[in-house]
């Protein structure tokens, strides 16, 4: 669909021809923009809510660069993820606008005002700190998606008192995202605290038999607290996003 079958569409809409509902439909298929190395999909905020993001690992620094200005033109939020300390610089004297968080590898533009969608909080826990570059990828996400988040940081299963103590944080947040590393047993604690949805996000912290993260996925996969769902390893991004959409709800 191009800018005259755009305007015409919209001149039914005034006209009665077509219904709100009908133009709606026809929207969500809207073109990409093809830079050749990337097809930019600038209506995926019409179909889910949120524009597309930018996963920087794969991609070097000039593509990045293209795709973030691309996205800038529209006024387009950005979000920028898995980030490494090179290519922020690099990023930095391609003056994207960007604005850098180092420790959840992540950058950000905002083209329009955040507005606050979400009905509750969410709370990110996390186990340790070492496991906080994850949680804080899970942080930016949500906020960038329109919620209030509050963090709960170094509060594992080696120290249960430190988790016990924060009871009332746990039971005021509408979604949890708890993060861990090593055998990965903090969400099965959280869930069996809560009524509310928690989302287990496994860490690659660890020694040689956490198998970079694959003990606490499958311990997380295999808990045994009703209303725990698991994303990949290392993934606060998918995490943030799915806390996002429920606390939508």
């Amino acid at each position: 669909m191009d800018s005259a079958h755009l305007a015409d569409l919209l001149e039914r809409v005034r006209h009665k021809q077509v219904s709100v509902s009908e133009a709606m439909a026809h929207l969500r298929h809207l073109p990409f923009e093809d830079l050749g190395f990337a097809k930019i999909d600038h209506h995926r905020a019409l179909r889910q809510g949120f524009p597309e993001v930018v996963m920087g690992q794969g991609k070097d620094a000039k593509q990045i660069a293209a795709i973030v200005q691309a996205m800038r033109r529209r006024k387009t939020n950005v979000l920028v993820t898995r980030l490494e300390s090179d290519k922020v610089a690099q990023l930095k004297r391609l003056r994207t606008g960007l604005t850098f968080h180092p420790m959840a590898r992540a950058a950000t533009w905002h083209g329009t005002p955040i507005k606050i969608t979400g009905k509750g909080t969410v709370l990110v826990v996390c186990a340790g700190t070492s496991d906080i570059p994850i949680a804080e990828e899970a942080i930016i996400t949500s906020e960038m998606m329109g919620n209030r988040v509050d963090r709960l940081y170094d509060v594992g299963v080696a120290g249960i008192h430190r988790l016990l103590d924060n009871r009332a944080r746990l039971d005021a947040a509408s979604v949890l995202i708890v993060v861990a590393g090593m055998e990965g047993a903090l969400p099965s604690v959280v869930g069996g605290l809560v009524a509310t949805p928690v989302i287990a996000v496994p860490t690659s912290i660890g020694y040689g038999a956490s198998f970079g993260g694959i003990a606490a996925l499958l311990g997380m996969l295999n808990s045994c607290a009703a209303g725990v769902t698991v994303v990949n390893i290392d993934n606060g991004f998918g995490a943030g996003f799915a806390a996002s959409l429920i606390n939508r709800l």
